[in-house]
């Protein structure tokens, strides 16, 4: 059997112009901008400071892969709990509360755990911060997507903001390391929650939304293992696995080392420096792109925008592989500008039109999230060892070789969303949302 269509459209809507006029569209743009701000002081520090600390690189190691494996086994929690609850705070405050907490853990508690055990540390640690990233990223994508319909503008307008943190919090951060000490990027983490928590509490969504939300987004029904059964039975969500977990994990093992290889091709001026400007003009492009993005696939639909996202990922890995000038070099890492908001917006429009909405943050966790974590999990260590082995031109070739066997996998499982949304218009009677 398939479940109607609800009351809840698709996506957002409504131009960037109009949503800037409007006050809640800022205090949601806030709360991407601040949370990603904490995202980014852990991800572009955390490793100079466990080594100050006295940590080795196989313990640092060590808190990056218990923050994976916790948040695999969070995020199906999460997003059946943020299902549940539909538009109300309760589990983004507890992400907040744990964001908050980031000081008072690393410039308190953390020496002491050192003393006590390394590899305590080191496990305690990467439980504590998945609760606020990697497994917390997702109740923060799924409630802003969420409210970003019931508020009826663009999810895509709305998250580049977390892009423009992602573009400037570094260069701050590397100001407070540098000139006041290194300790204090952990309570300039826990400054930003405080102020994410306060955006939280005074964000707003509509009356007839909120109550719909805690009805199930506007169905009699609740969210029952029924309901999640028919989703992970779905040809189009496992379609929808299969392609996360070949591309959205691949894109992040291909970035994992891709800095190595960049100074191996520059033999002029200061690589490392070079590649970080590069990397900084990429996140502001990407969060032009972010701009445009919500347009672009709704013409397209969310189906193609995936299949646009894994051509540019292919481009970008045989790209690598074959031409490794430093300008080319340089051309490769920034058409990640244009992959990651294509990727971003095609899952949350994928989601919210080819599976009940009702369960939307279980649909992200588990077909995103979870999937894209286990690709990591799964990818990483090979390819690592064939960078040594065959080297990593080779690798980059085998790799593309799997974007591509996958992609074509999934397409051959994703039904369209375009051709579904069109008949919507025609009549809303004949949309299909999840099919048993």
């Amino acid at each position: 059997m398939s479940a109607p269509t609800t009351a809840t459209p698709a996506t957002g809507g409504g131009s960037i112009l109009a949503s800037l006029k409007r006050g809640v569209f800022w205090n949601y743009g806030g709360l991407y901008f601040f949370y990603f701000a904490i995202w980014q002081i852990f991800f572009s520090f955390h490793g100079l400071w466990f080594k100050q600390a006295g940590m080795g690189e196989g313990d640092i190691g060590l808190i990056n892969t218990v923050m994976a494996i916790t948040a695999l086994c969070l995020q199906p929690l999460y997003g059946y709990l943020q299902d549940r609850l539909g538009l109300k705070k309760h589990l983004f405050s507890f992400v907040v509360l744990c964001g908050a907490m980031v000081g008072p853990f690393f410039g308190l508690a953390f020496p002491s755990l050192l003393q006590w055990n390394v590899t305590g540390a080191a496990v305690v640690a990467g439980m504590y911060m998945s609760l606020v990233l990697l497994a917390g990223v997702s109740v923060v994508e799924a409630f802003n997507e969420r409210a970003s319909r019931a508020n009826k503008f663009e999810y895509g307008h709305a998250r580049l903001f977390g892009s423009i943190a992602g573009g400037t919090i570094t260069a701050i951060g590397g100001w407070i390391w540098t000139h006041v000490n290194p300790d204090s990027i952990w309570w300039a983490a826990s400054f930003c929650a405080l102020v994410l928590g306060a955006l939280l509490f005074v964000a707003k969504v509509p009356h007839q939304a909120a109550e719909n939300a805690a009805k199930g987004e506007g169905s009699e029904a609740k969210v029952s293992k029924d309901t999640i059964k028919g989703l992970v039975r779905n040809r189009s969500f496992v379609g929808f696995v299969v392609l996360m977990f070949g591309t959205a994990a691949l894109y992040d093992v291909f970035d994992q080392q891709f800095s190595i290889y960049f100074e191996q091709h520059v033999n002029h001026g200061d690589p490392v420096s070079l590649f970080a400007n590069v990397v900084t003009i990429q996140i502001f492009a990407e969060a032009a792109v972010m701009l445009v993005a919500p347009w672009f696939v709704n013409k397209i639909g969310a189906k193609r925008g995936l299949q646009l996202f894994a051509a540019i990922l292919v481009v970008r890995v045989l790209g690598s592989a074959m031409v490794t000038t430093t300008e080319a070099l340089i051309a490769w890492r920034l058409l990640a500008a244009i992959e990651m908001p294509l990727m971003l917006v095609s899952v949350m429009k994928y989601i919210t039109r080819m599976f009940d909405v009702k369960i939307s943050a279980t649909a992200y966790m588990l077909g995103f999230g979870v999937a894209k974590s286990i690709g990591v999990a799964a990818f990483s260590l090979p390819f690592g060892h064939a960078y040594e082995t065959i080297g990593f031109a080779d690798a980059y070739l085998v790799m593309a070789a799997v974007i591509i066997g996958v992609t074509v996998i999934a397409s051959l499982l994703m039904r369209n969303d375009k051709r579904l949304e069109d008949a919507d218009r025609r009549d809303p009677e004949e949309r299909e949302l999840v099919a048993a």
